[in-house]
């Protein structure tokens, strides 16, 4: 067994959505810094230019904006991708929005958008990148899904995030079924579940630092090292034999609970 192999990402194809801020930023940093062309996408053009800019001093990184949470938007991006790589070895559906309202204000339109990024963008981009995917693959190297799920779709927030909640519960049971309907094609789909995160979706969790950290565990928020790590360790050698799994990286927030 060659362990330094192991988890070696090295010269595959990546692309991963939401990838200018926040995890899908740290997904993308640790796949460039272990040596992955990865593609990025993000709905501000600017910010997403910029970063690859950046990433692509230290490694191979491409800008590919695009609004996901329209139809157009998807497909407009697998088609540019197919473009560019008639191989696709990762797929990391990252890309996502929340939105917070007590039970009576709650809005069709904040309800729709989180519905409409966080699950059916997911689908419909699996969809149609699954040729480029199953070209990427081989039995003993599957290509990989990776879904960001979220532990707020495990239990049940204290936040009145309703549609956030039940998206990240829909993608981690869409990622079971997409896995059983892919795994022919040597495709695994698997999912994470992240807790705290630093980033502008949960900005305001740190404004009471002490309080959100006393109900996780290990009595800090996740790095840059621990979501990329997962990410890593699912689409290296290390991880061709897992798929349709749910995996929390949460600090044991709810594991441990």
């Amino acid at each position: 067994m060659d362990v330094g192999q192991l988890f070696s990402i090295r010269d595959k194809v990546a692309l991963v959505t939401g990838g200018s801020r926040g995890i899908g930023e740290m997904i993308a940093r640790g796949y460039v810094a272990a040596g992955a062309k990865v593609y990025i996408s993000s709905r501000k053009a600017e910010v997403c230019d910029a970063l690859a800019e950046e990433l692509s001093g230290q490694g191979r990184c491409i800008s590919l904006p695009a609004d996901l949470g329209t139809v157009e938007g998807c497909e407009r991006l697998a088609a540019e991708l197919a473009e560019r790589e008639p191989r696709l070895h990762v797929l990391v559906n990252n890309a996502g929005a929340a939105w917070g309202a007590p039970l009576g204000e709650y809005s069709a339109e904040g309800f729709d958008k989180v519905m409409n990024l966080n699950v059916r963008a997911v689908f419909l981009l699996t969809q149609a990148l699954a040729p480029q995917l199953s070209a990427g693959a081989s039995a003993e190297d599957p290509a990989r899904v990776i879904n960001i799920g979220s532990i707020d779709g495990l239990g049940i927030p204290e936040l009145p995030t309703f549609a956030y909640s039940a998206s990240k519960a829909a993608v981690h049971q869409l990622s079971r079924h997409l896995g059983k309907a892919m795994v022919a094609d040597h495709v695994t789909v698997n999912a994470i579940a992240p807790g705290l995160f630093p980033s502008e979706m949960t900005a305001f969790m740190f404004e009471h630092e002490q309080a959100v950290l006393a109900q996780i565990p290990m009595h800090r928020p996740g790095t840059a090292e621990d979501i990329a790590g997962t990410a890593i360790y699912l689409a290296s050698r290390a991880g061709a034999y897992v798929t349709g799994a749910i995996i929390p990286v949460d600090g044991g927030h709810q594991t441990l609970r």
